[in-house]
């Protein structure tokens, strides 16, 4: 289920994808508890027809034909109360069920709403254990729990009902311990919710972990760090199990102490029940009755502690999945305006950024116009390189009209038509457990196989594909890890041909790839560029010689703006790096 996820000026609170998902089901909740509450009618009768019996019997008035008639009335019963109990268990646990699917639906269009600086805060570990323990928690809370309350209420108004009827004088001793059971069940519930968010959040912790040490195995094995690791891993499972023995704790409170009451209310009733049998106030069959009531009675007092247990559980991860869907994009364009033509320019008029949870900028008064063609950017490990493609890629917020595309304010563009003509490829080559064909038609699946191989051709991969055993049907496992670097790399490079996108940001994504795949993938850039934006950030030079404009950055700043040529003379930055790279350490001219 879809829950529009709106953005604007004003405090953001997302409604909760819970009553939504309520009201979608709401014939299937009714329905269950309409059979819930005939499985709790056709219960309340057979203890009337025990009754009748035992009285008949110990007056000596019934016949064998009437004795027959209730054993077949109380046999129709249990019939009935099997019957209604499948079927309410089908429609609200079946409830509970879609209500997990659709929550996880919400939470994962949350989560691909959300930006950059969002997934630098949470952990993949900590957003795994939402999408799974936590939903169950849930889950089981508006299933199980809703369902279970629903029958303790009914079930303690209408035995208590009966027992008043038979005896209010009985019902008032039977009922005497039960302010000790509510004011336990207060006390240890307010407990259960802290422990089990510790529990939730060890659980994120130890999800993280693992998956960490997954993603990075081979780094572990060539570090001989396997042992490490076992011994971190296991350090937080032990935590988690002492947070997990913590909770135990609570629930092996609660149950004892609800069956401790009840038994109590028994032995009340035992006692003052069979001095009123004996002086004749009841009938044997009102104190059989009496005693079938309450032990009706015991399964709500009982149900006590397990659903304050449940709903606690479902509160807590239900608040930890809020917290997700309260989350509030920093990328929030002012208007849902749209490119009418393709970008053939971008401004950047007094550019100056700061990350979110940094207080000095990383740029600062950048001015560049960069328009069709190959345009260079360089500059020393923490220029500021990065950061500017990760802008020019949209993936942060922008302060007003310092970014400019086709001369309209990238904030006020809507994210969707901007990226349309983008083509961004990083640092780090994401690839997925894919095949190498869809890793490359990621952004156009609806791409063919002979446009998928001419990507391949461009970015210089296609002949290393051929030599796989299944070609473009191989498998590359999880984030690419059956490729060497330099291929990963190179399969990232398809994927951005294949867009044919106006704009291309190709942020150091040469930098494993030999001299000879550089050279051809050079040229290939320099042919898309004929017709394209390109921007291309590179610590080597030689792809950059032949560049329209060539912007160095330092320290955040644009520190020269020219052709190979004139920075060679003009700019010392950019003839050092020339010279190292060139094993030359004269001075430019």
């Amino acid at each position: 289920m879809a829950i529009p996820l709106k953005t604007s000026g004003k405090p953001f609170s997302h409604p909760g994808p819970i009553r939504p998902i309520f009201r979608k089901y709401w014939w299937r909740i009714l329905c269950g508890v309409l059979a819930l509450l005939s499985v709790d009618t056709c219960q309340l009768f057979i203890p009337r027809i025990i009754k009748s019996a035992i009285d008949g019997l110990s007056h000596g008035s019934i016949t064998d034909d009437q004795l027959r008639n209730r054993a077949a009335a109380i046999l129709g019963l249990a019939v009935a109360v099997a019957s209604f109990r499948f079927f309410w268990r089908y429609m609200i646990l079946g409830f509970s069920r879609l209500l997990e699917q659709d929550m996880r639906n919400v939470l994962f269009h949350k989560l691909l709403g959300l930006d950059r600086a969002f997934f630098q805060r949470r952990t993949t570990g900590e957003l795994m254990a939402l999408a799974t323990n936590d939903l169950t928690a849930v889950q089981m809370a508006c299933g199980m729990g809703l369902i279970a309350s629903i029958d303790a209420v009914v079930m303690t108004v209408a035995a208590i009902s009966c027992m008043v009827y038979i005896n209010p004088r009985l019902t008032l001793w039977a009922m005497a311990p039960l302010p000790l059971l509510a004011i336990l069940t207060r006390f240890l519930a307010g407990r259960l919710h802290k422990r089990f968010k510790n529990v939730q959040e060890q659980f994120s912790l130890l999800t993280e972990a693992a998956r960490s040490a997954i993603s990075n195995i081979r780094l572990l094995k060539v570090y001989t760090q396997e042992e490490a690791q076992s011994r971190q891993f296991d350090k937080l499972g032990r935590q988690y199990i002492s947070f997990s023995v913590d909770v135990a704790k609570i629930q092996g409170l609660l149950f004892p102490a609800s069956g401790f009451i009840a038994n109590i209310s028994l032995l009340i009733i035992i006692f003052f029940g069979g001095r009123l049998v004996i002086t004749n106030t009841i009938s044997i069959g009102d104190f059989v009755a009496f005693i079938s009531y309450l032990f009706m009675l015991t399964w709500p007092m009982m149900a006590i502690g397990w659903v304050a247990n449940l709903l606690q559980r479902g509160m807590t991860s239900q608040r930890r999945i809020q917290e997700i869907l309260d989350e509030r994009p920093l990328l929030t364009p002012s208007s849902d305006a749209k490119l009418t033509e393709a970008p053939r320019q971008i401004k950047l008029q007094n550019l100056t950024f700061t990350y979110p949870d940094q207080q000095q900028p990383v740029l600062q008064d950048i001015t560049l116009s960069i328009g069709p063609g190959l345009f260079g950017i360089v500059g020393q490990t923490g220029s500021g390189k990065s950061t500017l493609c990760q802008l020019l890629a949209h993936l942060y917020p922008v302060p007003p009209d310092m970014l400019l595309i086709n001369g309209q304010d990238i904030g006020k563009i809507s994210l969707s038509s901007y990226r349309k003509n983008l083509a961004y490829v990083p640092q780090t080559a994401s690839l997925f457990a894919d095949t190498i064909a869809a890793n490359i038609a990621f952004g156009r699946p609806e791409a063919n196989q002979e446009e998928i191989i001419e990507a391949a051709k461009a970015a210089d991969i296609h002949a290393e594909i051929m030599n796989f055993p299944k070609q473009y049907a191989t498998k590359v496992g999880e984030k690419g890890i059956k490729l060497s670097g330099g291929q990963r790399q190179r399969l990232a490079l398809a994927r951005a041909f294949i867009l044919n996108a106006p704009i291309l940001v190709i942020d150091d994504s040469l930098a494993a790839v030999d001299a000879e795949a550089e050279l051809h993938i050079t040229q290939k850039i320099k042919d898309y560029a004929q017709d394209h934006i390109v921007i291309l950030t590179t610590h080597r030079l030689a792809p950059l010689i032949t560049a329209k404009q060539i912007a160095v950055l330092a320290q955040g700043r644009l520190s020269a703006l020219g052709t190979h040529l004139q920075l060679i003379k003009q700019n010392k930055i950019y003839n050092d790096i020339y010279n190292n790279q060139n094993g030359s350490q004269k001075p430019a001219a």
